[in-house]
């Protein structure tokens, strides 16, 4: 088990700036995470809704969960865990962990089920950077910030040389950056905030350029995941 690296809050190099300020402080996730259910949805301009599934998020990790947990290597970042189930679950798994999350209903649910979480964005400054083994993108985390190429940038700085990258791609083809805000389906939204949706073609096509090399893909339980592996020169 590799040693976890230390809680120093300094970085080795300079963050990627943020291009978004933190979306998931809206009401209805936070409400929906203390519920531990939903209904919650991203919900574009133009009506568009994606469903969020919150009791699956609230629960223990799941087989396809543990499928991308058991690739992972060394120690673990786990960014924008959400309820903490993966941080859980990778602790399980025998890994040092910590999840980082700009929802403080997020933290706070880590906390209790006894993991190690910060309120924090991944384009703010972060322990241990260029030191960790593995980062998750999971939950369509890929996402964050509507920008796959500063989000795939920042993840490199984070990572260890050769380290891994497990993200969980949209099940099918997309690529598209657009806007969306947290939806109760009852009429109350939270702020609007620029995301994205990949499927693995287009993750692939993203990461390629910036040095990431395919490491592994596979489907479970419907969901999809692609490992990458972060150039050991960049």
């Amino acid at each position: 088990m590799s040693t976890a690296p230390p809680d120093t809050g300094h970085s080795r190099t300079a963050p990627v700036a943020a291009p978004v300020a933190a979306p998931w402080r809206a009401d209805p996730y936070t409400e929906a995470l203390r519920k531990g259910h939903g209904p919650l949805f991203l919900r574009r301009g133009d009506g568009w809704l994606l469903p969020l599934d919150v009791e699956r998020w609230c629960a223990r990790a799941d087989a396809a969960d543990l499928s991308a947990l058991r690739r992972c290597e060394g120690s673990v970042l786990d960014i924008g865990c959400g309820p903490g189930r993966l941080v859980a679950g990778a602790a399980a798994e025998g890994h040092r962990v910590l999840g980082v999350d700009v929802s403080q209903a997020a933290v706070e649910h880590t906390l209790r089920l006894g993991g190690s979480a910060l309120l924090r964005s991944v384009f703010d400054a972060l322990p241990g950077e260029g030191r960790w083994g593995t980062a998750l993108l999971m939950d369509g985390n890929v996402g964050i910030g509507g920008d796959p190429a500063a989000l795939l940038t920042r993840v490199a700085q984070l990572l260890a040389p050769g380290g891994l990258l497990i993200a969980e791609a949209a099940p099918m083809d997309v690529d598209e950056r657009v806007e969306v805000h947290v939806d109760d389906g009852r009429g109350t939204p939270g702020e609007v905030f620029p995301w994205a949706r990949l499927g693995a073609p287009a993750l692939l096509r993203h990461a390629r350029p910036l040095g990431w090399s395919p490491a592994d893909q596979w489907t479970a339980s419907g969901r999809s995941f692609l490992a990458l592996r972060r150039a050991r020169r960049t």
